[in-house]
């Protein structure tokens, strides 16, 4: 269970449509979705990205203790560095979910999702015994996105020196990793700037300054990347969301849920795939999170659930969602959007997809015949 969204005011109210759910405390859009977008690509505006939960973990055991309690190896990592990281169950699925920058030799910084950071720092505190460690939740800092450092982007608006600079060369792989699909086409990455929020809020923001969570929104399902807060259930395994990719060290020794990861990874198939769903857009309805997704036609079995949605300026309504592994990578799916009320009860209209596939099955070759004695 997530906590409550964060309470922050957005730096720009003026013409802001503030989103839904966890994104309800900062604008989805400024009035301009598309143009906003456009704005995100050319390097010319930045997202407000201040709902994000920031934690720092400082001491000296930082970065060790952290590889002992993670799926990340983070040991020896040089001041500077980013990495994906998750903490799983002793069943192997996913609980927590974060992007960490070595801030110094002693500190990481912790980025997450709305509503996350109680959750891991429950967990963190549990683990912590012996280890010389502290943690502290930062919400004087706020979070800034980009597709490179938002200082860099706003150069001359005024922004103060960053904290961290959190990035990774997504799709490539992070050491230790593995690919469970192909990458994404024409993939953009995500840069995340911290900085310190009491001055950013004095500056003299723009609309042509700053996209909304729309257009942040459509580049990552464009991207393939998995959200803790969008794509993470109770059932999720990592292979499900090909988060072996950058955020699970295959090879760095123990950590909990390891046996599920390996036993997933070199002998079975994970129970479900994350897929990109390319939407008809001629009915002008807008897919949601929690959408059924059935086979074939709306009659057809349920076979997954949107998770995310968004309109990509250039590939038109598109999606992410977790569906059956059993589901033919070719076949045709409909996904179940809401058309509004008649008589009090909801109408649905049923949209065709068409799959971009993200996760595969494993090709794990020919195994050894064993004799029967």
């Amino acid at each position: 269970m997530s906590d409550p969204v964060r309470d922050v005011r957005p730096l720009l109210g003026t013409g802001a449509v503030l989103g839904d759910g966890p994104d309800a405390a900062v604008p989805a859009h400024y009035g301009a979705p598309l143009r906003e977008q456009r704005h995100l690509l050319d390097g010319t505006a930045v997202v407000d990205l201040g709902h994000l939960e920031l934690l720092e973990v400082r001491g000296a055991d930082a970065r060790s203790w952290m590889t002992t309690v993670t799926t990340q190896q983070l040991t020896g990592t040089p001041v500077g560095s980013s990495a994906s990281l998750a903490v799983l169950s002793p069943q192997g699925r996913v609980e927590h979910m974060a992007s960490a920058v070595v801030v110094d030799e002693d500190a990481l910084l912790l980025v997450m999702d709305p509503g996350a950071r109680a959750g891991l720092r429950t967990y963190l505190e549990m683990m912590r015994f012996a280890a010389r460690v502290e943690l502290t939740d930062r919400d004087d800092l706020r979070v800034l996105g980009a597709l490179s450092p938002a200082t860099e982007v706003l150069d001359g608006l005024g922004l103060p020196a960053p904290v961290a600079v959190w990035s990774e060369p997504w799709p490539q792989l992070a050491p230790g990793g593995v690919a469970y699909g192909p990458d994404p086409d024409d993939p953009v990455g995500a840069v995340l700037t911290v900085l310190e929020g009491a001055p950013l809020e004095q500056l003299p923001w723009q609309p042509q300054h700053l996209a909304g969570m729309d257009a942040w929104e459509a580049l990552r399902i464009a991207d393939h990347r998995a959200r803790w807060a969008r794509e993470v259930d109770d059932r999720t395994i990592p292979h499900e969301l090909d988060l072996l990719r950058t955020t699970v060290h295959t090879t760095k020794g123990c950590y909990r849920g390891q046996e599920t990861v390996a036993k997933v990874l070199n002998l079975g198939q994970p129970p479900r795939r994350l897929v990109m769903l390319h939407l008809d857009g001629s009915q002008d309805l807008p897919a949601a999170a929690g959408g059924e997704v059935r086979l074939g036609a709306s009659d057809g079995k349920v076979v997954g659930s949107v998770t995310s949605a968004a309109l990509h300026a250039d590939l038109g309504p598109i999606a992410l969602a977790v569906v059956r592994r059993a589901v033919p990578l070719d076949a045709g799916l409909v996904v179940q959007v809401p058309a509004g009320e008649s008589d009090g009860e909801t109408v649905t209209v049923w949209l065709d997809a068409s799959q971009e596939p993200i996760v595969l099955p494993r090709d794990h070759g020919e195994r050894p015949v064993t004799a029967k004695l």
